[in-house]
Formats: C-alpha cells, structure tokens, sequence
C-alpha cells in the first residue's frame, strides 16, 4: 500500500525585481532557503499587467553551469543567444535552455506585446547540472503549447500538462540531464488529486490560483489565495494528495527531482562546484569566449 507524503514546510514567496525592473515573485534562493536541490532557483514572473511601452525584460547576461526552463502561460517573449539561436515564447510554450559550458542569452517581450501592452505571467527555473554536464555544449528544446502532453483523470475533474516526468498516465516529450518531474495541474473545485512520486525525488508544490489542502488527514494544510508559497513535501512515501477548494479551481505545478548532492558554487549567472571554476567563468564571459548577441 503505498503511503502519503505529509506537507514538510510551507515557504512564502518573496517579490523582488530581476532584469531590467520586472517584479517576480521568488520562493528560493532567498533568506529562509538557498536551494532545493536539484533547483537553483524558482521565479514567477507576474502575473502583472502592462500599459502599452511598459514591459520589460532580461537584457544580454550570460549564463553556465546550468539549464533554465522557461514556461509561458501569458504574453510573449523575444530571445536570442550568442550562438545565433532566435525565437519566440507564447503561451504555454516552454523553452528548456541547456546552458553548459556558457552563452549569453537575452529574454525581452515581443515587440507587438510591448507596443500594446497586456497580461505577462510565467516561470523560469534554474535545474542544477551535475558536475559531468557542466561544461557540455549548450542546447535547447523547444516545446510550443500545442504539443505539450496532456492527461486528465477518469471524470475529467483534474487535468495536467506534462513539462517533465510523467502524470495521468502520460510522458514527457522532453529530455533532461537528471531525473525531473515538472507537472501543471488544474483541479476542479473539490476535485482530488493523488499523485504518483518516486521516492528518491525531493518534491514540493507551487499553487499558481485557487486554494486547496495539501496532504492528509491531522497533516493537512492549507494553502492558496493571495499569497505565492511553495509546498514542501517530506521524503518519506510514494505519493502527494492534493484537494481543490469547494469553491474555486486550483491550479499549481509540482516538481520534484532526485538531488545531486554536489558542491554548489553561485556567483550570479554562474553555478559550478568550485570557486576556480567561478574564476574561470568570469574571465571567459569577460574576454568573450561565450561570445555576444548580434542585435
């Protein structure tokens, strides 16, 4: 019979600006907790809503040692990289970016979003390389919406896009360099959801709308409403049971992933094991060897 995962820790959220000035909304790394191994760091941007001429971005920065994953679900994004990669993320779709060895990238709101304005939301997370994938050759994968997998359960009552891992029944269509789940589900009022973990994963919850109880029975919490907080769940059991609000849908991601338990060296856009490494990375950005965005 397979147990469920009590709820750990609950963690607020705190509002900070990132890029050129946009407020995100950041459950780690902050004060109260640095990281969630395999994550570095977890940013919802928005949800705000723009004037005409007032979004804005991430300008050129560079990037090694780990991979973002960037996951739209309002407005638009311009990026392009130092390698001459250029596109376009709309909503629901999902950029996975394998920084590697370097590149320096810039995300910046699509020109015709930013001359009219409108609803910006969405999330970046930072997936943490092992110190074999450190310094690879950088690589994307692009997932626009429409061919993200779907899944929902019998009555229809919970529903899942599948970013990484495998929910409802259904897979992933991307590839990660260490084992993920990233999961967006929609719970209809009321409606439960017991899902699934493997019990190597650290898992935790991140409530985008709505409210609803996470765990079970003396251990339940509740959580939800205005106020971003992610969901940490303990280490012990196979599985995590969620509950909609009677009143209102609950929409939340959960993610999990096994942890490297390596050396964690930040210095801004940089992550290695090492301080040398840090060292080496700055002077390589400096002296261009992760090259420049032809604008």
């Amino acid at each position: 019979m397979s147990t469920t995962r009590s709820v750990k820790r609950i963690v607020p959220a705190q509002r900070t600006t990132e890029g050129g000035g946009f407020v995100v909304h950041r459950p780690f790394p902050t004060r109260l907790m640095m990281d969630f191994d395999p994550f570095l760091l977890l940013d919802e941007m928005g949800p705000v809503q723009y004037a005409p001429g007032e979004a804005k971005g991430a300008p050129d920065h560079p990037h090694r040692g780990f991979e973002t994953v960037t996951y739209m679900l309002d407005g638009a994004f311009e990026h392009a990289d130092s390698q001459g990669h250029r596109g376009q993320l709309n909503a629901g779709d999902v950029q996975w970016m394998t920084a590697g060895a370097g590149i320096v990238h810039s995300e910046m709101p699509e020109h015709e979003f930013t001359r009219r304005g409108g609803r910006m939301h969405g999330l970046q997370l930072w997936v943490n390389l092992p110190r074999r994938d450190k310094m690879m050759t950088p690589r994307y994968q692009e997932i626009p919406s429409a061919q993200i997998p779907t899944g929902q359960n019998a009555d229809g009552s919970v529903k899942v896009r599948v970013i990484a891992g495998e929910a409802l029944g259904v897979k992933a269509a991307i590839d990660t360099r260490t084992p993920i789940l990233y999961q967006h589900f929609t719970l209809a009022a009321g409606a439960t959801l017991v899902q699934s973990v493997p019990a190597q994963y650290r898992v935790f919850a991140y409530p985008l709308s709505g409210s609803g109880t996470f765990g079970v029975d003396d251990n339940e919490q509740p959580v939800g409403g205005q106020a971003q907080q992610m969901v940490i769940f303990g280490d012990e059991g196979e599985q995590v049971q969620i509950t909609a609000s009677a009143d209102a849908p609950l929409d939340m991601l959960l993610l999990g992933g096994i942890p490297l338990n390596e050396p964690v060296v930040r210095y801004g856009p940089f992550v290695m094991n090492t301080e040398a490494e840090i060292h080496q990375a700055v002077v390589d950005f400096q002296s261009g060897r992760m090259g420049q965005i032809a604008h």
